[in-house]
């Protein structure tokens, strides 16, 4: 299992993960404790996730803008 503060290469591979590890959830065949540290993954996956996500939004709606007078500036998502 990756570490805590490693970051996944991409949306797709964080959901991806995210997927198995409810899987694993699921079976309820873990401890509880190796369900807990997976749990914990997911949420990290989760929220993450969430970030990309709402870095995509925001670069639609700046593409979606209906002001052709405002300025075009490059994207640099907060989060990164």
């Amino acid at each position: 299992m990756p570490k805590k503060n490693e970051r996944p290469a991409s949306f797709e591979t964080a959901l991806a993960e995210l997927e198995q590890i409810v899987s694993r959830l699921e079976s309820g065949d873990l401890p509880l404790e190796e369900a807990l540290n997976e749990f914990e993954r997911g949420v990290q996956l989760a929220r993450q996730g969430q970030v990309k996500l709402q870095q995509a939004e925001q670069r639609v709606q700046i593409l979606l803008s209906d002001s052709e007078e405002a300025p075009l500036t490059p994207f640099t998502p907060d989060a990164e």
